[in-house]
């Protein structure tokens, strides 16, 4: 069942709500690739306050509805729903605890934009259905079967800042990582993931180097993002929407994951929210998002 009618539910029915955190790469290096074709990165990962939201109830029959501001792009998906996936296979490594459940989608992030969207709903719907059965699993057995909804949701499983590398199942906190006041900012233009790597021009490049002195700006500034200038051959929208992040005053911008969406990092959220309210007045029919990243320690 699938729906975008949420009237039938109530407040007090919506019992366990998990946040599913958009995930943003501040650095990803492209250092190689396997004989099987996946390609091996480096990444410094950090998760924004900002993202989509699911609730879960137990139900007398598994429903899924949707609603916010990106559900019409998943409206009749529900086939290749991550949220669904993550629920089947979820509920046959626990067995009979499984009972049926309503799963809401508050979709507030773009579709395919970079951000880890669809794996972070799927990594919200692990770690949810898991408090809503009463489920425990080995640490090692939930991270490998989050591996098989795909090479992000480990790290969305996680939630917190990270050093992932391998295809993104080696994964390594980063407790010294600060918070950063940030604009998410996305032209609502697509960008197709195989499309950058295949026009990617070099596959072995130098790995990510972690600061010496803590200075994370700078260290992230020095870093790349080696998939930025094959997708802004495809999308010029994206050179033109981190220009318009650095004219109204960001430290420093990157696009994250295969796009389209950038980042730009702000020296405080004041300035973050002034920034995305300009750049929404400058283009309303674009993407932004003043935000803040969670920090290591927390």
């Amino acid at each position: 069942m699938m729906s975008s009618d949420r009237s039938h539910l109530s407040a007090s029915c919506a019992s366990i709500t998990e946040e599913a955190r958009a995930k943003i790469n501040l650095a990803l290096h492209v250092t190689g690739q396997r004989p099987d074709g996946y390609h091996l990165l480096d990444m410094l990962v950090t998760f924004a306050a900002h993202g989509d939201r699911l609730s879960f109830a137990s139900s007398q029959a598994d429903a899924f509805t949707l609603s916010g501001r990106f559900a019409g792009t998943l409206a009749g998906d529900s086939a290749t729903n991550l949220v669904l996936k993550a629920r089947d296979l979820l509920r046959e490594a626990v067995g009979a605890i499984a009972l049926p459940v309503q799963i809401h989608l508050e979709k507030n992030l773009p579709i395919a934009s970079g951000i880890g969207g669809g794996s972070a709903d799927a990594a919200a719907t692990l770690r949810g259905l898991m408090r809503l059965w009463g489920a425990t699993l080995p640490k090692e057995a939930l991270a490998a079967l989050a591996l098989k909804l795909g090479a992000d949701v480990p790290m969305c499983l996680e939630s917190r800042p990270l050093i992932a590398r391998g295809i993104g199942e080696e994964i390594e906190p980063v407790a010294d990582l600060p918070a950063f006041a940030m604009v998410l900012a996305n032209p609502m233009k697509g960008v197709s993931t195989p499309d950058v790597f295949r026009r990617l021009t070099t596959k072995n490049n130098p790995a990510l180097a972690l600061p010496r002195t803590g200075d994370w700006l700078a260290a992230i500034a020095a870093a790349r993002n080696d998939l930025e200038p094959p997708a802004r051959e495809l999308v010029p929208e994206i050179g033109e929407i981190s220009a318009m992040l650095e004219t109204c005053g960001a430290l420093m911008t990157r696009m994250s994951g295969s796009g389209a969406t950038c980042f730009g990092i702000f020296a405080n959220m004041g300035a973050a929210q002034e920034a995305a309210g300009t750049l929404h007045d400058n283009r309303p029919d674009w993407y932004f998002q003043a935000t803040e990243t969670v920090s290591g320690d927390a």
